[in-house]
């Protein structure tokens, strides 16, 4: 049975479509047809199951990873109110192969007696197989900037003496940076070597101030250089933080206009922080939820992705498109 292409849309959370927004990337889909077939036999109508052909063809995860930022407020499970508590309990129960936080890991100043008397007891489970990067909150700690951040992660945030690193997993390169310090033209240099020497088809990057939001904050221009540098290599993926809230948009350019052949951002601020209001509805912005403790799990095959946001009730609060990789 042939395959049919077909651009798989999501609607807005708003009750009338943002004209601006863009369908995502085609992709290949099985005919929901093909899930069972008639065949006529003597006479007699039977069922027969899918062509395992048609089965096949449909990819398979080949692995999955829980992102999120904003996380470790000050308080712990004893008080009711506590999130990150739950969120934490959330991504033992997805048991993924490996944790993004984007930023803001540990609230307010990120010294290492916090991250150690509350982000430690919850999301600390996860620190040999958590990749992080910081946020403006790990810039204010007293004892330096970065300090307490550097102090209680390691090498792992620090694998060679910077707040940035890249690290692969499958047919994916992943790129973590230091948005505090996108004016630094170390950090700069290193990302183009770095895109220039990989050698895997799909790439997704993350970072705490995200370009494009409908959220407090805002639009955050300081990741716009950034963006052109990843969307010249084809990456895939940008992941951020920053404002407390959940948001997707349809791949775009840094410019902000759409295009399938853009960059795909999700902002996934609910890791545990105070929720924020959604302000102005940035064009190309296709869902956005507030008020919602989750995580995002993202499924990585080979040639693409998709996500689900999950909420702490263990319900999942949206269900992205799936994408190819570039």
């Amino acid at each position: 049975m042939p395959l049919t292409p077909r651009a798989t849309t999501t609607p807005s959370s708003d009750p009338t479509p943002n004209p601006n927004s863009r369908t995502p990337k085609a992709r290949w889909i099985v005919p929901a047809a093909a899930a069972t077939a008639l065949a006529v036999v003597g006479g007699v109508l039977l069922w027969s199951p899918a062509d395992e052909a048609d089965a096949a063809a449909t990819p398979r995860a080949a692995f999955s990873a829980v992102a999120v930022g904003d996380i470790a407020e000050q308080c712990t499970k004893s008080d009711s109110d506590c999130a990150h508590p739950k969120t934490a309990a959330l991504v033992k129960q997805l048991n993924p192969q490996f944790v993004m936080t984007m930023g803001d890991n540990q609230y307010d100043d990120a010294r290492l007696k916090d991250f150690q008397k509350y982000y430690a007891t919850t999301w600390g489970a996860f620190k040999d197989k958590t990749k992080p990067v910081p946020g403006n909150h790990e810039t204010y700690d007293p004892a330096g900037p970065l300090k307490g951040y550097k102090s209680y992660f390691g090498s792992v945030a620090y694998p060679d003496g910077k707040s940035y690193y890249s690290y692969d997993q499958g047919n994916w390169h992943f790129i973590a940076l230091d948005s505090n310090s996108f004016d630094s033209s170390s950090q700069i240099n290193w990302l183009k070597k770095d895109l220039a020497a990989n050698s895997k088809k799909c790439v997704a990057a993350y970072w705490h101030h995200p370009l494009f939001s409908s959220g407090e904050h805002g639009n955050q221009p300081i990741g716009k250089k950034v963006w052109k540098l990843l969307d010249d290599a084809k990456a895939e993926l940008v992941l951020g933080g920053h404002d407390h809230h959940y948001e997707r948009f349809a791949p775009q350019k840094a410019d902000g206009s759409a295009n399938s052949n853009g960059i795909v951002e999700i902002l996934a601020g609910t890791g545990g922080a105070n929720p924020y209001k959604i302000e102005e509805v940035q064009p190309n912005s296709q869902k956005r939820i507030t008020n919602t403790y989750g995580v995002v799990k993202l499924d990585f095959t080979d040639t693409g992705f998709s996500w689900k946001l999950i909420g702490t009730d263990g319900s999942t609060k949206d269900t992205s498109p799936s994408y190819s990789c570039r």
